[in-house]
């Protein structure tokens, strides 16, 4: 069985290629076609699975009032046209274990994964969703030989995600009057900016102690590992889809959305040859801008050491894929 009954998405329009169909790739093809952004293929290894989920998700088209096509395929040559490509397959964090310990497993399924998805759609852009994200963001982009700005990583939208969670939770106000901010490694070395951080144009640095602050930094640089142990046979999967199309999303209605992503650096915060997570202008062209911020030396050193730790881990899967 190759794909899904619905086959044949016309040439028209959008279309999204999700490869990778757990939980991550599949509430992100939800979270897609049910906001109507565009048609979506979902690429699997295991037959079968990708085209049960495209025609489920397909039989709530009525329901759910929206007229996007899905298909599921094993296929890459049905991907072809796609506007963006999404990359969420791989294993998952499971208890004990942190992003980094994933390296060996997820490095070639991205890197094969990357090669294919853009053999088939040269112009697209590509997003990595696949821990460790920084890293493999590198590898996919060495992969394609495509533009810098074309590729990037999801990461810092949720990072962001879960400080602005934590600091309304904290202070009892409602979410949507908190803007947050995380640069940085996907990571336990990541770096959340409380001073950019706010609840209504007010730094929480004004609103919180040093130590309550503290406590929610922590909190957020190990906010996937504090699910993955709750759940205990897998990770993160809603706050990770929405994060991932709320990029899909500024892409296709270019609304050049200014977020945290995972982007290659050439100089930015003294930074040269990566990908790691800083504020950028996100597009309908990809990584339009990368935006540098005043940082104070402290936190210039931080965003540094999580640097540091994603270059030795882009050397360490760069030496494996060799082997």
């Amino acid at each position: 069985m190759a794909s899904s009954p619905m086959s044949t998405i016309p040439d028209t329009g959008n279309r999204v290629a999700v490869i990778g169909c757990g939980r991550v790739g599949s509430t992100l093809a939800q979270r897609i076609v049910e906001k109507n952004l565009a048609d979506v293929v979902l690429l699997d290894i295991v037959n079968g699975l990708p085209q049960a989920l495209a025609l489920d998700l397909l039989e709530a088209r009525g329901i759910e009032r929206h007229d996007c096509q899905i298909i599921g395929t094993c296929d890459y040559a049905e991907t072809a046209g796609s506007a963006i490509v999404v990359i969420t397959a791989g294993s998952p964090r499971k208890p004990g274990m942190n992003r980094d310990d994933l390296l060996q497993i997820n490095a070639k399924i991205v890197v094969e994964a990357a090669k294919n998805a853009i053999a088939h759609s040269p112009d697209a852009l590509l997003i990595i969703v696949t821990n460790p994200l920084d890293i493999l963001t590198y590898l996919a982009w060495q992969a394609t030989n495509l533009p810098p700005r074309r590729v990037m990583g999801m990461a810092g939208v949720l990072d962001s995600a879960r400080f602005q969670t934590f600091i309304a939770m904290e202070l009892g106000v409602c979410v949507r009057d908190v803007s947050a901010l995380v640069l940085g490694g996907h990571g336990d070395l990541m770096v959340p900016l409380p001073r950019y951080s706010t609840v209504n144009g007010i730094p929480i640095t004004e609103l919180m102690d040093t130590v309550t602050i503290e406590r929610l930094v922590e909190r957020t640089r190990h906010g996937g590992a504090e699910i993955v142990e709750l759940m205990q046979t897998g990770g993160a999967y809603f706050a990770p889809a929405s994060s991932t199309c709320l990029m899909v999303e500024a892409i296709l209605k270019k609304q050049s959305r200014q977020v945290p992503a995972s982007a290659y650096l050439q100089g930015e915060y003294d930074l040269n040859d990566i990908f790691i997570g800083v504020p950028c202008r996100l597009g309908c062209r990809g990584i339009e801008r990368v935006i540098e911020l005043n940082l104070t030396d402290a936190e210039h050193e931080a965003l540094k050491s999580s640097a540091e730790s994603v270059r030795q881990g882009i050397k360490k899967a760069s030496e494996m894929l060799k082997n």
